[in-house]
């Protein structure tokens, strides 16, 4: 028997979790715990312990599928290129949008934006950030100057008082939550808002229960109060901050008043007071948030909030404090990193400006050219144009992403996917976008390669090799290499490795130019920016100044707004979202890993227990939920967990998908989608 372990990081949340494959004869079998962690100590969340489950499950795919009627066959690689490469050389570049994914590394990224722009030349590339944490990055790349998490996972242990709003931290990042608990019991408070009594919740000293969709109107109220009664950090303000006085203007209004507030969110006035004074007086406040802060029509508005709150009390720039955007997916902070979005290339380099285009024209040598100088469509802009302005848009390269489950309101992004001429998804599992494509590419997952992610705290680190693919699929990158070579253009795309194609990212990268394969070997990796390879990486950010122009950070005055739909009478409820510790997403890997689907083998709706009396439903009932988009079939979780006339789904089942229901009203800035408020009714199924 041959049995070893070799070290990898978590396939799952944005955490960026180590640990131990343990592969025996070849294979992956098991996991094992890595102590040297500085992100993890050796522990590892459910899905984490089971990351492996999945890998050799006998769903993967294992050959290229070409669809002959409504029928897929096996076909070889160089039939499935010869055909994609015919089809995209008929398209114009305009014609042709790329979805790439927080699902695979960096390497993997960049190689689909280099085929996107250099190959295709469109200038529709895009992936689910769009659908997560857009407004993060577009909130605090406006006031801050950079887009990401300011501060490290473990200097969370190092806060006075943490702040967690629009997260369930102890479901959608348990290694983080740990972080919590032990800065919890060297003696910080907790203080929690969310319309749910959460596994976060019960580690509240603090527990504030309020109405999706209200966060900005309790943000502004706990800096009315911290402003009325001189608390904030004047010195802050004055050599750190611009805009006091504007932002002053609005917060102190009386619309913000704990009174008034109370009548906006249900939580009430007292303990508005009673968690700003607490926040205020800690000396350090770390606050986290995910994607119920980040998923509204007002996403970017809520996330300059926490921004707002956290420049008043002067928490930036120092341990235990920073406004820690808790990133859902993987690689999703590596994603955006890799310029797989419509405006930017790699390190947030834009594509309308001159210099920049030129740079990556210059070195990707391509002979005609590269794509315009010009923005593209983000994600949900071209399901939109899919749906409604059919034949704009006639040829889609999908790697990694599944917007038959993720995507908000299915029935419509469903009818925008059937009307795409010709469509190519690469991928590990047939999944539901999959099953609607032209041609269907078997790529490997982490356990199959080397390359990197960069996680919620940009954090860079490797994935390391532990068995060989299964069948004929093939590294993420290198088939974007072949199908480059396919229309014409292998003399642009000669990496053999994966340290290949992340040496040609780095050098092209400011933030990443200081990191290599070696340096990232180490335990604790490297965060960015990283820009020489003496330099040390960087944990915090802001520590003297933001990266804005004068390098102060911008207060912004924001009026809260209610959401795009409202309860009425017809719909009575409030729908929200989010995960659960067991599951992942679209459910793709975990619901292929046995243990994990043992423990939750489908979804819920949760429904308050006096708004269950009042409907006539019994817990465990199967009822119908509907909304202005369609209705599912769904299990009821009576409870007392949730707010009165508040309902929540998690996201993970396709048998009972949540995003059936879920309003596709975008943010006018970053575009994404109100997952996490929708008017919803429910009504008992009658018998026959």
């Amino acid at each position: 028997m041959d049995l070893k372990f070799v070290q990898t990081t978590c396939p799952y949340c944005g955490t960026g979790c180590t640990f131990n494959l343990a592969v025996k004869d070849g294979k992956v079998v098991g996991s094992a715990p890595y102590q040297r962690s500085p992100v993890n100590l050796g522990k590892t969340c459910p899905k984490g312990t089971y990351a492996y489950e999945f890998v050799n499950s006998e769903d993967r795919l294992t050959t290229p599928l070409i669809k002959k009627g409504d029928e897929f066959v096996e076909a070889t690689w160089d039939e499935a290129y010869a055909l994609i490469a015919e089809k995209f050389k008929g398209y114009k570049p305009s014609e042709i949008a790329c979805l790439s994914s927080a699902r695979t590394s960096n390497e993997d990224n960049y190689a689909m934006m280099k085929l996107a722009r250099g190959v295709f030349k469109t200038t529709h590339i895009d992936h689910c950030a769009r659908l997560c944490h857009s407004s993060t990055v577009a909130g605090l790349a406006a006031v801050f100057g950079s887009g990401a998490m300011t501060n490290s996972i473990p200097d969370i242990e190092e806060s006075k008082c943490v702040f967690i709003i629009g997260s369930n931290t102890f479901e959608q990042h348990p290694l983080i939550g740990r972080r919590v608990a032990m800065a919890k019991k060297k003696g910080a408070k907790v203080i929690y808002a969310d319309p749910r009594y959460t596994p976060t919740a019960r580690q509240a000293d603090i527990y504030m229960q309020f109405k999706s969709g209200s966060d900005v109107a309790i943000l502004n109220c706990m800096m009315h109060e911290i402003i009325k009664n001189g608390w904030e950090d004047k010195e802050f303000i004055a050599n750190r901050t611009t805009g006091f006085e504007e932002l002053k203007a609005v917060v102190m209004k009386d619309d913000y008043s704990p009174e008034n507030v109370e009548k906006i969110s249900g939580i009430p006035a007292a303990q508005l007071r009673e968690a700003a004074e607490m926040y205020a007086k800690a000396g350090s406040g770390a606050l986290l948030y995910s994607m119920g802060i980040t998923q509204h029509t007002v996403g970017v508005d809520n996330v300059k909030s926490t921004a707002n709150l956290q420049m008043v009390t002067g928490y930036l720039g120092r341990p235990g404090c920073g406004v820690n955007a808790l990133r859902g997916q993987n690689n999703v902070q590596g994603a955006c990193d890799m310029g797989a979005l419509p405006v930017v290339f790699t390190g947030y380099q834009k594509v309308i400006d001159p210099a920049a285009h030129k740079k990556f024209a210059d070195a990707w040598g391509f002979p005609d050219g590269i794509c315009e100088p010009a923005n593209g469509y983000e994600v949900t802009t071209l399901i939109n144009v899919l749906a409604d302005k059919p034949g704009e848009i006639k040829g889609l390269y999908i790697m990694g992403e599944n917007p038959m489950l993720s995507d908000p309101n299915l029935n419509h992004a469903k009818h925008a996917l059937e009307n795409v001429e010709f469509m190519v998804v690469q991928d590990i599992f047939l999944t539901e976008t999959a099953e609607l494509a032209d041609v269907v590419l078997p790529a490997t997952c982490y356990a199959e390669k080397d390359g990197t992610q960069t996680s919620t705290e940009r954090r860079v680190q490797k994935w390391r090799k532990a068995q060989d693919p299964p069948g004929q699929s093939k590294l993420d990158w290198k088939i974007l290499a072949e199908v480059a070579a396919a229309m014409g253009y292998a003399d642009q795309f000669t990496w053999e490795t994966s340290e290949d194609v992340f040496n040609e990212m780095a050098s092209l990268t400011p933030s990443y130019h200081g990191m290599t394969y070696e340096r990232l070997d180490k335990p604790e990796a490297l965060h960015w920016p990283c820009p020489e390879v003496d330099h040390p990486g960087t944990p915090i950010l802001h520590t003297q100044k933001f990266g804005t122009p004068d390098g102060l950070g911008i207060l912004t005055p924001l009026e809260w707004k209610a959401p795009a739909e409202v309860p009425d009478e017809e719909y009575p409820f409030v729908l929200t979202t989010g995960r659960c510790i067991w599951h992942w997403h679209t459910g793709t890997m975990t619901r292929h890993s046995e243990t994990l689907d043992h423990e939750v083998p489908t979804g819920w709706i949760e429904i308050n227990t006096e708004d269950a009396e009042k409907l006539g439903i019994a817990d465990k009932e199967i009822i119908r939920a509907i909304t202005r988009r369609g209705e599912v079939e769904v299990p009821a979780k009576v409870t007392d967990d949730i707010m009165k006339g508040v309902m929540f789904m998690p996201f993970h089942f396709k048998e009972c998908a949540a995003n059936m229901l879920t309003n596709d009203a975008l943010d006018p800035v970053s575009k994404i989608p109100e997952y996490k408020a929708c008017a919803v009714k429910v009504e008992k199924i009658q018998e026959a």
